[in-house]
């Protein structure tokens, strides 16, 4: 017998930036009190204004603050906080913090602890899924599905699978650890290589290895669980827009997935996801193959980045959702229910502060910040004019997400949202983004995760002379102390007036 709802008071967000301001808002709306976290360099951050309290857990580095479990576990005893939200990064996917939670009498709000335990090891998400019926990309875990524990055994599976083949990190994620061979000769150095990376960044040096698929899309399905045994799929994100194995660009649904596909596929997340009793929201990754074939790569046991997508098309909160389910109620909608509400087309563009051409972060202060507006506008930020954006974690400016009724009228709607966003001080992946969104390609919907690689030429921004002496004037102002002037619109071809160029430079798993 199921046990009665235990209704959730006070939420302690352990996050920061758009993600724990997104929480907080759904929290406001159902009548919940907030708590925020913040490191030394936080603490003026919008995040922590939103919350009805704050608590300071330490220096800027997240491994001083925003990671320790007993500093946050002991803010939600100072302030009273019966549950946390982990947002997503940071403890998100730590299964010892949700134990930790549990022995507390605090409502983690995601997944059970065993289900981050055996989704968080790609070797043993691999046989789970695998034995619950679901696609997974040829390949060997290693003796005894545990890895390989030296090149020799390594390359003569690599040669049974035949290349070329990836060599990944099985504790991995971001594309960290992973390594993509073409041939038997390239393939001790690059095991070599992909060991070191993995133990570096995971502390786990263990590697398996897969058949590469050649020009995927990579595909994700939503799904979310509760205790009541039910667990439905929320369709699908097209999240093929990359550079470096980090999502850019995501949009929902996807170009290349009919409904045939897409019930097969949200089929297939579906038996994972019971496969591990799942409760909450969870993604399952997929890459789809050109003839149209999709195999497991990963399941995210917690919020993406890019959920918004899903809930605009859906008409859904799905931090209200998780709430729900963390208080013990039966999920709201069935899936044919869920099948029936779909409507239109979402996209999201990722706004970072970036070097635009090579993708290096640009920190710094914020001089001056118009965001876009207007019907089916969505801007999730955690930013504002006069912030700085520091050099201690992901630089996300915002998450700009729009909708339309159909591809068509989103990619329009988002050309337009980029060409009115302004960002000074610190230079942005906007020009990137209005490039992006005007390229043959893209508009055609006809992308993999090689997009960007082959495209890099053609995605460069560029500046005219009016341009760049524009954006001379708006630095020297800037240093200054004045304002600067405002400068021309972005012009069709996706170049740009003083957002497309950042002045002033003073130059994370998601």
């Amino acid at each position: 017998m199921s046990q009665p709802p235990r209704p959730i008071r006070r939420v302690l967000v352990a996050n920061r930036g758009e993600i724990a301001v997104r929480v907080m808002r759904t929290c406001h709306e159902l009548g919940k009190e907030t708590v925020a976290v913040y490191s030394d360099v936080d603490r003026a951050a919008p995040h922590v204004q939103l919350a009805g309290q704050a608590v300071a857990i330490g220096p800027a580095p997240a491994r001083e603050s925003y990671l320790v479990i007993d500093k946050i576990l002991a803010a939600c005893k100072a302030t009273g906080a019966d549950a946390v939200h982990p947002g997503y990064g940071f403890l998100s996917e730590n299964e010892d913090f949700a134990d930790a939670c549990e022995a507390a009498g605090i409502t983690f709000i995601g997944p059970r602890a065993h289900a981050m335990r055996l989704m968080g090891s790609k070797t043993e998400a691999r046989k789970t899924v695998s034995a619950a019926g679901t696609p997974v990309v040829p390949g060997d875990n290693g003796p005894e599905g545990n890895g390989f524990p030296d090149v020799a055994s390594a390359q003569a599976a690599a040669a049974r699978i035949g290349f070329p083949v990836l060599i990944k990190a099985a504790a991995g994620g971001g594309g960290k650890g992973m390594r993509l061979v073409a041939s038997a000769g390239e393939f001790a150095a690059a095991f070599e290589g992909a060991k070191r990376e993995a133990g570096n960044a995971f502390g786990d040096d263990t590697v398996y290895i897969e058949k590469a698929i050649i020009r995927p899309r990579h595909i994700e399905i939503q799904v979310f669980g509760d205790s009541h045994g039910n667990v439905v799929h929320l369709g699908e994100r097209d999240c093929s827009i990359q550079r470096r194995h980090q999502k850019v660009i995501e949009e929902a649904p996807s170009p290349a997935v009919d409904a045939a596909l897409r019930a097969q596929m949200g089929a297939a997340a579906i038996a994972a996801a019971k496969a591990v009793d799942y409760l909450g929201a969870g993604t399952c990754e997929f890459l789809l193959g050109a003839d149209g074939g999709f195999y497991f790569l990963e399941m995210n046991t917690r919020l993406q980045v890019e959920h918004p997508v899903t809930e605009l098309i859906y008409g859904l909160d799905l931090v209200a959702w998780q709430l729900a389910v963390a208080e013990g109620r039966p999920l709201p909608l069935t899936q044919a229910e869920l099948d029936a509400r779909r409507r239109g087309h979402a996209l999201e563009c990722r706004i970072y502060a970036e070097d635009p051409v090579k993708f290096l972060p640009s920190p710094g202060r914020i001089t001056h910040l118009r965001v876009p507006d207007g019907p089916y506008v969505r801007n999730d930020s955690g930013c504002y004019e006069g912030a700085d954006i520091p050099v201690h974690y992901d630089p996300m400016i915002s998450k700009l997400v729009v909708w339309g009724e159909d591809r068509a009228a989103a990619v329009g709607r988002m050309r337009r949202a980029l060409d009115e966003y302004q960002v000074r001080g610190i230079e942005t992946n906007l020009a990137f983004h209005r490039k992006a969104l005007r390229h043959p390609q893209f508009m055609a919907g006809e992308f993999d995760t090689g997009f960007i690689g082959r495209e890099h030429a053609a995605l460069t921004p560029g500046a005219s002379g009016d341009e760049l002496d524009a954006a001379l004037i708006a630095a020297a102002l800037d240093a200054a102390g004045h304002s600067a002037p405002v400068l021309a619109a972005p012009t069709a071809d996706g170049g740009g007036g003083v957002s497309a160029w950042r002045v002033g430079r003073t130059g994370w798993r998601g």
